[in-house]
């Protein structure tokens, strides 16, 4: 239970990581074929915060939340914060996030967390220079608590 539980949060943090590096990737991004930028972060999960709600073990309505830090280049960029709700005992949960950019505003994502190592992200929102940001990304993770972010905004 205990690895399921951290390989959910990894999970999680991942994929809020990878809406991170999307806003830090915007200012320092490469364009692509539709107008817009790709950001690429390297994400480094935090330890997972599992809370059991529902009945005993992996099931409805439990709770991860996580606190992931996001470098580009090798530097602290910002950081992301979040939420996953288990819908099952399988680990798929519906997550939400906000990522910080030091001094340049937030992203908001969602995605659907599943056990796979690979999310798919919607880019939902933002502040700062990200206010009209919008867009999706992928969220792949390794093995050994970290993780990359890649960014598609418009």
């Amino acid at each position: 239970m205990r690895n399921r539980t951290r390989a959910m949060a990894v999970g999680v943090s991942l994929a809020a990581s990878v809406l991170l590096l999307q806003g830090s990737a915007l200012g320092a991004g490469t364009s692509n074929d539709r107008g817009g930028h790709t950001m690429t972060f390297h994400v480094l999960f935090s330890d997972p915060n599992y809370t059991d709600l529902g009945a005993p073990g992996f099931s409805a309505a439990d709770v991860i939340v996580f606190h992931d830090q996001l470098f580009q280049s090798g530097e602290a960029v910002g950081d992301e914060i979040g939420s996953c709700v288990l819908v099952d005992a399988t680990g798929l949960s519906n997550c939400s996030g906000v990522m910080q950019l030091e001094n340049r505003g937030t992203i908001t994502f969602s995605f659907v967390n599943a056990p796979p190592p690979h999310k798919v992200l919607a880019v939902t929102g933002g502040s700062g220079q990200f206010r009209t940001t919008r867009g999706d990304g992928t969220l792949d993770e390794n093995e050994d608590g970290t993780g990359t972010l890649v960014l598609r905004l418009s």
